[in-house]
């Protein structure tokens, strides 16, 4: 049913060569922020921002593809008193960037606030004071016009195909897991502005899109107003939420990304069959786990093509196998690119 690890990937997709380790961590380049705004709806309880930086002049500009990502390294010190560490960001733009020439790119940060827990032995397990991320909040908090210092690119898998029309997409998003997908979308179905040298050759996508966006809450939908708006202009763009901790308009229970699928593929219309065809790509984004969920999701409907089975589990049936068997046996072909944290 389902390609072993001996097994040729037929259908797989001719990816584009792009550039990586342009800028390293240990030189980084600066950029500038050019406009930061929050990017949620009415009250979430999230704090996610749209944060544009100009990279003009610097050895980054003109050099991501949609996809891939960059390094940011804040200001400041650690608690150990060394500079902190490079953080891997998202692009959220297209190749072209949001100004059409690759000079502004764009990322979706969120700030984090918590409690601390104790993780090791030597923590205090009596201390829940609050704390926030380093990064992020960081990088939330800066105004237009301060300098960021800036890495990359990264990546080399999750980018769209160099024939965008000879495949299906299949997108599914949690959270901050939306970024890339902004980056494809602008990519397969908006086109580069007028005045881009990009637009002379750009050609709308015409094959099916399909997105799965998955968040806590409604209000924490990001993007949701553009997304919805280009579903309604694009009609073989189609966009499906997931809200977990919502009952849904029927009354059903709240539902994950991989419980909708799952929901759907059950659905007389057919409105996720594209999932069977052998044109289509997956690419997950988000939270670490949850393409367990999908492959559970994909070998319950003995959909196959984008996994490979290890030998480990190679005579026993998919029903039986659990969540850790999947994490350490199963892998994604070159139809489904991951990009988890």
């Amino acid at each position: 049913m389902t390609v072993t690890d001996r097994e040729p990937e037929p259908n797989a997709p001719v990816l584009p060569e792009v550039r990586m380790h342009v800028a390293m961590p240990n030189a980084p380049v600066v950029g500038r922020i050019a406009a930061t705004a929050l990017c949620t709806r009415g009250k979430s309880a999230s704090f996610v921002r749209h944060v544009e930086i100009d990279i003009t002049g610097t050895a980054l500009e003109g050099t991501f593809r949609a996809g891939q990502s960059f390094g940011v390294i804040p200001d400041g010190v650690d608690a150990h008193g060394k500079p902190h560490k490079v953080r891997l960001y998202s692009l959220a733009s297209p190749t072209w960037g949001e100004d059409g020439f690759g000079r502004v790119i764009a990322t979706t940060p969120k700030r984090l606030l918590a409690e601390r827990e104790p993780h090791a032995p030597k923590d205090d397990p009596l201390d829940h004071s609050l704390f926030v991320g380093v990064c992020s909040n960081w990088l939330c908090d800066r105004k237009p016009g301060d300098a960021v210092q800036l890495s990359g690119p990264n990546g080399k898998r999750f980018v769209l195909p160099t024939d965008p029309d000879a495949h299906n997409y299949f997108l599914l998003a949690t959270g901050t897991g939306i970024a890339p997908f902004r980056g494809f979308l602008m990519e397969l179905l908006e086109g580069p502005p007028a005045h881009s040298p990009a637009a002379s050759t750009w050609k709308r996508c015409a094959s099916r899109i399909d997105l799965v966006m998955g968040v806590a809450y409604a209000n924490d939908l990001l993007y949701d107003g553009w997304i919805r708006d280009l579903a309604a202009k694009h009609s073989n763009f189609h966009y499906h939420t997931a809200i977990s901790r919502e009952a849904q308009r029927d009354g059903s229970k709240g539902e994950y990304v991989h419980q909708c699928i799952d929901r759907k593929l059950k659905d007389s219309s057919g409105c996720m069959e594209s999932l069977r065809s052998d044109r289509t790509l997956i690419y997950v984004c988000g939270l670490a786990g949850m393409q367990v969920g999908v492959f559970q999701t994909l070998l319950k409907h003995e959909i196959d093509g984008y996994m490979k089975i290890g030998e480990a589990l190679a005579g026993t049936p998919s029903s039986e196998w659990t969540a850790e068997q999947i994490k350490r046996s199963v892998r994604p072909t070159h139809r489904c690119m991951l990009e988890v944290y």
